[in-house]
């Protein structure tokens, strides 16, 4: 038998060569996936995301519950079709979740092209209402189209939610009164001053919360913040002095029952109803108040409704399901490392949820009357539709806030001139 043959000493060699270069492959296997942070980041907002869309939904369907509640009796006794209010929300709700749909898969950082458009857009909206819109309780704020109604303010806030957004990521915050008002003052000022003339003070005050939301996650300082809303709370005040009927209003707000056939009789009528209910309310249906008691019962007042029906524990989930619907649209705002993405997903949240908190408190008794509808909740088409858009946008802050480009690294080699990303180096 022939001796076994020893290797020769180039493949000995090689063998060496191979061995360090296998542990060094499989140690950057680890490396470079503990680089991937995107998928991690996903899985931790799936909660979020989840209980963004549950909230919404299923606030939508007690909102068409609720409507067809509180307008049927009222419109059978009036000869009039009784489910003719649900089927137009039902129309709105299909048109928004279509569009929740839409900018749910549409890249947030697109929307940057239209914020220009979209703002000239609904000012000229909010300037053409005042003069061509349709005076419903001596206020200018809708266009009627045939059955559609349409009211621009609700798109001019989802138009500054965008605007304020990019003006604060590609700008540094404010540090004074003069670098606040060019042009952020100045922009947001003209807005809700259109927005009073029509009248609705309600919508503007909704507007100053949201912006202030967004200049305080931006990082604006504190100092600066507390002399804005002094300023814009003296404006508020001076804005409700100068007409009667607002005057009226907070004067029924301190003392309802020293007029309660006059500016306190909605307020007196909301609280008897809230207090008729109990803790399991009268049952669904079988409120009292909603028939020709309790004035704009399926709009500004649905909550009243609500504590009519289904007493204390109805209102509790309602208030309940809104605060879930802000931490977790909080939530995503603090995950988001993009400055547009997080201070739109907070100018979005405050929006929505801000709204609801006025109008909770005014149907309360804890706030004066505003008219702003609840959101997701009370009739009316251009709210519905806005905030399904808004929280579409934020779903999409949810899925999209890593999806950044990266800079591309030259190669070093001459034979490799193309691009490539750039990796974590070895330490």
């Amino acid at each position: 038998m022939r001796p076994t043959q020893a290797p020769a000493r180039g493949s000995r060699t090689a063998a060496r060569r191979a061995q360090p270069a296998s542990r060094s492959s499989s140690a950057a296997r680890p490396r470079l996936q503990a680089v991937t942070l995107a998928p991690r980041v996903r899985s931790k907002l799936q909660l979020e995301i989840q209980l963004v869309v549950f909230a919404t939904l299923a606030l939508v369907a007690f909102g068409l519950v609720m409507v067809f509640s509180a307008t049927s009796a009222s419109a059978t006794l009036g000869g009039e079709n009784a489910g003719a209010y649900l089927e137009r929300q039902a129309i709105y709700a299909c048109i928004g979740v279509a569009g929740l749909i839409v900018l749910s898969r549409l890249d947030y950082h697109r929307l940057r092209i239209f914020v220009p458009p979209l703002l000239l857009a609904s000012l000229g909206l909010c300037l053409a209402v005042l003069v061509a819109g349709v005076q419903v309780n001596g206020a200018s704020r809708w266009f009627v189209v045939g059955p559609i109604s349409i009211q621009p303010s609700e798109l001019l806030k989802l138009a500054l939610a965008l605007w304020v957004s990019v003006r604060l990521a590609r700008r540094p915050p404010p540090e004074t009164l003069g670098e606040l008002a060019r042009p952020l003052g100045l922009i947001v000022g003209v807005s809700c001053g259109l927005v009073v003339i029509e009248p609705d003070l309600g919508t503007a005050v909704a507007i100053l919360i949201m912006v202030g939301a967004a200049m305080l996650v931006a990082g604006t300082p504190l100092g600066l913040l507390t002399r804005a809303t002094v300023l814009a709370g003296g404006l508020a005040l001076a804005a409700v002095w100068a007409q009667p009927y607002r005057r009226d209003r907070v004067l029924a707000f301190l003392h309802p029952w020293s007029d309660s056939q006059g500016g306190g009789y909605q307020t007196i009528q909301s609280l008897i109803g809230l207090g008729s209910g109990g803790l399991f309310g009268r049952g669904l249906g079988e409120g009292v108040q909603k028939i020709h008691y309790l004035p704009e019962a399926h709009t500004d007042m649905i909550a009243a409704v609500v504590g009519e029906e289904l007493g204390l524990i109805g209102m509790v989930v309602l208030i309940g399901a809104y605060a879930v619907l802000a931490w977790a649209g909080l939530r995503i705002a603090l995950a988001c490392r993009d400055p547009f993405g997080k201070t739109l997903a907070v100018s979005l949240t405050t929006m929505i949820c801000g709204q609801a908190a006025l109008n909770l408190a005014a149907v309360l008794g804890l706030a004066p009357l505003t008219g702003i509808t609840l959101p997701f909740v009370s009739y009316g088409g251009s709210s519905l539709v806005v905030s399904l858009l808004a929280v579409g946008i934020i779903l999409n802050i949810a899925l999209n806030h890593e999806a950044q480009p990266q800079a591309p690294v030259r190669g070093r080699s001459r034979r490799n001139s193309r691009s490539s990303h750039a990796r974590a180096g070895r330490r």
